[in-house]
């Protein structure tokens, strides 16, 4: 017997829906809700590294992700010179494994698509456009609508902002990097075929990732400031304007960037729940319990990672133990947290304008990470 029967997950991101996935395939009665009115995330794209691969092919996705995306296996860093001259082409580590790719680009509201679809087929209840108003350590929710339920566990999977968080009294909230990032999601250029880096010029990074056959993700990181005040039509002439500083395949993309619903912009957070992210028959997961900045792309699938660790655990033990939680924190405390100071440590060498270990850095987390988590 599982060591829970019946779960409540809130939240229905990445993370959310792959624990609801693998407990309901397990034989877990399993409600998933989400305050959001549909499925579709917002955002643009989404970079998923070989270790987030391998969690998919276990929800059973991947051929789906594989058709939906855009799949590639180099890196390339290039110049802020008029030419956008390529410096070098470096080959990614397959964290997933050797049959899976390095990374894979996909629209993010596909991404978000798939996971929910496939939970449904698993047969997880879900309900979109609620949420808990009221949740006690022993698993008593208190819905909005006034209905009350038990349940053996409750999975915190509610993001950033996590009301799950703050209702187990855990004083710990993301706190601003200093960057922030413009996003596009618009016509791929033939020319891209992978994600480039182009670091140096007004922005501290310019890049750009393929979403699918005819797609592309693309982002500009400079230094924090109030940009959310513009209205869409200004953001689309100040990204256009910063992207005008880059060359090469970008002069093919900034052509295409004349939608303003097309564009956003977000400031880097970061958070980590130093200890237990567990309280009661209460758990946290993915950002909900820790996040950072985009720089090493591994947001996605330390998520992922936190829903199949969990899961694991839950249907190989047959009750909540101290052991199984320890277990748990062991296995994902130590890993997230190596991932958010890697992360930060590139954007605190970025913000200084100081050379640092990138190419080592990155590679010390593509090996650990290319451990089973």
């Amino acid at each position: 017997m599982p060591a829970v029967r019946d779960v409540l997950v809130v939240g229905g991101g990445a993370a959310g829906a792959a624990a609801a996935i693998l407990l309901a395939e397990g034989g877990v009665t399993v409600d998933l809700v989400d305050l959001k009115p549909d499925v579709a995330a917002l955002g643009s794209g989404i970079t998923l590294q070989g270790n987030a691969l391998r969690v998919l092919r276990r929800l059973g996705v991947w051929e789906r992700i594989a058709a939906e995306g855009y799949a590639f296996d180099t890196l390339g860093l290039r110049a802020p010179d008029p030419a956008g001259t390529l410096i070098a082409e470096l080959t990614d580590i397959r964290t997933g494994g050797a049959d899976l790719p390095a990374t894979l680009g996909m629209y993010r509201p596909t991404l978000a698509r798939i996971l929910i679809d496939r939970a449904a087929a698993a047969g997880v209840r879900i309900r979109f456009g609620t949420c808990p108003a009221g949740l006690t350590l022993d698993g008593e929710v208190t819905f909005a609508d006034g209905e009350k339920r038990r349940y053996d566990l409750v999975i915190g999977a509610d993001g950033l902002r996590s009301w799950t968080r703050r209702r187990l009294g855990i004083d710990v909230e993301p706190q601003p990097v200093g960057m922030g990032i413009w996003r596009t999601f618009t016509k791929r250029p033939a020319s891209v075929t992978r994600t480039d880096l182009f670091y140096g010029g007004p922005a501290y990074i310019a890049g750009y990732c393929p979403t699918g056959p005819d797609s592309i993700y693309a982002y500009l990181v400079e230094d924090a400031q109030d940009r959310f005040s513009l209205s869409p039509e200004e953001a689309l002439a100040t990204m256009r304007e910063l992207a005008g500083a880059y060359h090469g395949p970008w002069d093919e993309i900034r052509e295409t960037l004349t939608d303003p619903a097309r564009v956003n912009y977000t400031a880097f957070e970061s958070h980590l729940i130093d200890g237990p992210w567990h309280r009661g028959n209460v758990v946290l997961i993915g950002d909900a319990a820790h996040s950072c900045p985009p720089t090493l792309a591994q947001g996605a699938a330390q998520a992922l990672e936190d829903a199949a660790v969990l899961a694991e655990l839950l249907l190989r033990e047959d009750a909540l133990t101290g052991d199984l939680w320890q277990e748990f924190t062991g296995r994902r405390l130590g890993r997230a947290r190596t991932v958010v100071e890697a992360s930060l440590q590139l954007a605190r060498w970025q913000l200084a304008h100081e050379r640092g270990d990138v190419p080592g850095l990155m590679a010390r987390v593509a090996h650990l990470v290319a451990e089973p988590a």
